[in-house]
């Protein structure tokens, strides 16, 4: 609360409220933290326990306390929710993980970092001198050595169910849980009031190769509330294409929501994609299916909706079972390639493209090295654009598809020029920018006639008040352009990043059946339009009626619109335990 106190509004009262409401999870890691000093004491009953023992376990403790606390107040900046286990992922590929800072960021949290953890060590040994028992002044019999000995293990042992119970944060059948410290409608409160020592450690389990399933409901009550939510076949759809097999060119736009272009009511940030909206098809409702890449990638390319915990890219025997929208596409004749600028097995990623059917990969390591680091992700997107173009020239006649992820619409922001005074903005600008001369570059080459470009971000982003608590934050542009698309369209019903593989293979006249929660949007068939988005502890739902936002671990609605956000929230949980079943199963 210190470190965030100029860009959070709170009172004095409520940093006492965050203390109270925090106090149990406090408690419950305390209790966590002394276990080990528990059993020490118990053993030094009866035999004497080296000083350096305890030393070593309390300079443990002080480095993995302080580096917690460090690190949950450094992330909090980028993440807007607590530390947990699925920072452990990013200590696979370090450098990608330390490329949206600078390195006096790195450098001064270290040495906070030091200091904090010098500080705990010291107060720690200093508790443990001034508790250590004195010898008793005179000598015992040995009879009553014996009794005070086994008087004392006696107590400690009694003392053992209350630690347990304390950890467990009671006797009744609720145990101590991260939601027990929500307390607020202001999410930043709720966060300060977690401890993040317990945040990690309740979360180990649930890394992103976790799968979580959910009951929530009756399996009769979960088909009752999700059939005829998805259709896997195309019934008399609108037409989108001059051709069934058009050759595509798919640009995953990082972190490009809607927020900020003219959805959002910006004009200056992304012209380009603002004049593309009023001169292609235009998808003017579609929502992000989740806030991370490696999830918004799956739910793109496989049609695959998202999981709070669960990261279906992360798990190879999962993620290599996934349909895709190359895959399917492969089997048509097309040629496939993947470009990304950044670590291609940054999260597992290699595995997951070249498993869905992606013929090529090209990522930073087949770039020269002043390319590699034009940027602190990578090789920006002037250089990736540019890239793709030079191979389509060379590519010949298709089918062909090649899709490519932007990265410089990422921290640290790093782009070459400013335009906009906001850095933020301004790196949205530059992509934006990259991907205009891209286009009109390519309306030049005879290709443009016959291609079909997708426009699509992977998420939004968390940014001046835009979060999970407003509609606007899952809001992101779907735009098709390119001469294969027949003219202008706005396309108004509600869809998800996860319909673009019926919507697009059933323009292309080819089965998606196996694409279980993937919508055709312009089909005949599809008749009960909503959008649906996880993310670390929220869900969210909005369809005609309404829309809402519900915290998972704090069990409470955190915003909502219309007077149906019950009904919302049952389909939403409907709609989680379903997909992590089919997910579970295959």
């Amino acid at each position: 609360m210190l470190c965030y106190a100029g860009s959070e509004s709170f009172s004095a009262a409520d940093v006492l409220s965050v203390v109270g409401h925090g106090f149990s999870l406090d408690f419950s890691t305390s209790l966590y933290v002394l276990a080990v000093p528990f059993l020490l004491v118990m053993v030094s009953v009866w035999w004497c326990v080296p000083r350096w023992v305890r030393y070593c376990y309390d300079a443990i403790i002080a480095l993995a306390l302080s580096l917690t606390f460090v690190a949950d107040t450094s992330l909090y900046e980028f993440w807007r929710f607590k530390l947990d286990a699925s920072c452990l992922a990013y200590l696979e590929t370090p450098t990608e993980a330390m490329a949206s800072v600078t390195t006096g960021y790195l450098v001064l949290r270290l040495i906070v970092f030091l200091l904090v953890a010098t500080l705990t060590f010291f107060l720690y040994t200093r508790c443990d001198k001034m508790l250590t028992c004195k010898r008793l002044p005179f000598p015992l019999k040995s009879s009553e050595w014996w009794v005070r000995k086994t008087m004392e293990t006696v107590v400690y042992i009694a003392l053992i169910p209350l630690i347990v119970i304390g950890i467990r944060g009671g006797l009744g059948e609720s145990t101590t849980n991260i939601g027990q410290a929500y307390f607020s409608q202001n999410q930043f409160l709720n966060h300060s009031a977690v401890n993040p020592v317990f945040s990690f450690l309740s979360s180990l389990g649930k890394s992103g190769s976790y799968i979580e399933t959910y009951d929530y409901l009756s399996d009769e009550e979960c088909h009752q509330l999700t059939d005829g939510l998805y259709s896997t076949e195309t019934v008399e759809p609108d037409t989108l294409l001059r051709q069934q097999r058009p050759n595509i060119v798919l640009i995953v736009l990082e972190s490009c929501g809607g927020q900020f272009t003219a959805i959002g009511g910006h004009e200056e940030i992304t012209p380009t994609l603002n004049r593309l909206m009023q001169e292609s098809v235009f998808f003017s409702e579609c929502y992000a299916n989740s806030w991370r890449t490696d999830k918004g990638m799956v739910s793109i390319l496989s049609g695959y909706p998202a999981f709070p915990a669960t990261s279906v890219m992360k798990i190879p025997e999962k993620s290599r079972k996934m349909s895709s929208i190359a895959g399917s596409l492969k089997k048509e004749g097309y040629r496939t390639a993947f470009y990304y600028g950044g670590d291609i097995n940054f999260t597992n990623m290699r595995s997951y493209v070249m498993g869905t059917g992606y013929d090529q990969l090209k990522w930073k390591a087949d770039y020269s090295s002043a390319d590699q680091t034009s940027s602190q992700w990578g090789v920006r997107d002037d250089l990736m654009l540019a890239s793709l173009l030079s191979d389509i020239k060379a590519e010949g006649d298709g089918p062909w598809m090649k899709t490519l992820l932007t990265l410089s619409s990422h921290e640290p922001w790093d782009v070459p020029e400013k335009v906009l005074d906001d850095e933020v903005y301004n790196a949205f600008h530059y992509t934006d920018k990259c991907v205009g001369a891209f286009l009109d570059s390519l309306r030049q080459l005879p290709v443009w006639d016959n291609t079909l470009v997708i426009l699509l971000p992977d998420h939004g982003y968390r940014y001046r008040g835009i979060d999970e608590s407003t509609r606007l934050y899952n809001h992101i542009p779907l735009i098709w352009t390119g001469g294969a698309v027949v003219g202008q369209r706005r396309i108004d019903k509600l869809c998800n990043q996860s319909d673009l593989a019926a919507t697009l293979l059933g323009q292309m006249g080819i089965a998606h059946d196996a694409f279980t929660f993937s919508r055709d949007v312009v089909s005949r068939n599809y008749t009960v339009p909503f959008a649906y988005h996880t993310s670390t502890s929220c869900l969210s739902l909005c369809d005609s009626t309404g829309w809402m936002a519900y915290d998972l671990d704090a069990s409470m609605m955190i915003a909502s619109e219309g007077e149906q956000a019950e009904s919302l929230l049952q389909r939403a949980r409907a709609l989680l335990q379903l997909t992590s079943q089919d997910l579970s199963a295959k």
